[in-house]
């Protein structure tokens, strides 16, 4: 197994858009994704974020987008929202190609700092859709627990993606931080 690449990371700006878009997509959607692990091919089609929502998530105040950089190249990101006591986690993407090698823990662990020592965040919540168990599962080897606490699937609303079946919902997985 090959050595796990050096990660910088920073900020996304305005003009990372497009190649957050890209990535996103890449990692979440169509034939791209299928190079990874992680993809969502097989439980939805369409898009997953679009210019308009990212360049959102960049203009929002309570809001940072971590991105992942490996020899100067966008290797991952992640957006990080600020609550009361908490910070939420997602949109997170790591380029097909690399899934495995360490980018996606250290985009992680890089997103768990921020929130803990930036923030003062007691606590990281995210969002996974429910059939995707080997991602839940990956993220329980790195100390998240399964709430058992569901939300439904935006059906309907197509920015988030054209469902192929009937049943997808969200569980809320958490993490203690400090």
């Amino acid at each position: 197994m090959s050595s796990p690449r050096e990660h910088t990371f920073r900020p996304a700006r305005r003009s990372d858009v497009p190649a957050l878009v890209d990535l996103v997509e890449s990692a979440y959607r169509g034939e791209r994704s299928r190079n990874g692990w992680t993809g969502e091919a097989d439980l939805l089609q369409g898009q997953r974020v679009d210019a308009t929502m990212v360049t959102e998530m960049i203009d929002d105040p309570s809001t940072t987008v971590i991105v992942a950089e490996a020899d100067g190249v966008m290797v991952g990101c992640c957006q990080l929202e600020r609550h009361d006591g908490h910070a939420y986690f997602g949109t997170f993407a790591v380029a097909p190609d690399l899934q495995g090698a360490g980018t996606g823990r250290a985009l992680l662990a890089e997103a768990e700092r921020l929130a803990r020592d930036e923030w003062g965040a007691g606590e990281l919540r995210m969002t996974v859709i429910v059939q995707r168990e080997d991602l839940i599962a990956w993220y329980v080897r790195r100390g998240y627990v399964r709430t058992g606490e569901l939300s439904p699937f935006p059906y309907g609303d197509e920015r988030f993606g054209v469902p192929l079946r009937d049943d997808l919902a969200f569980e809320t997985l958490t993490k203690k931080l400090g």
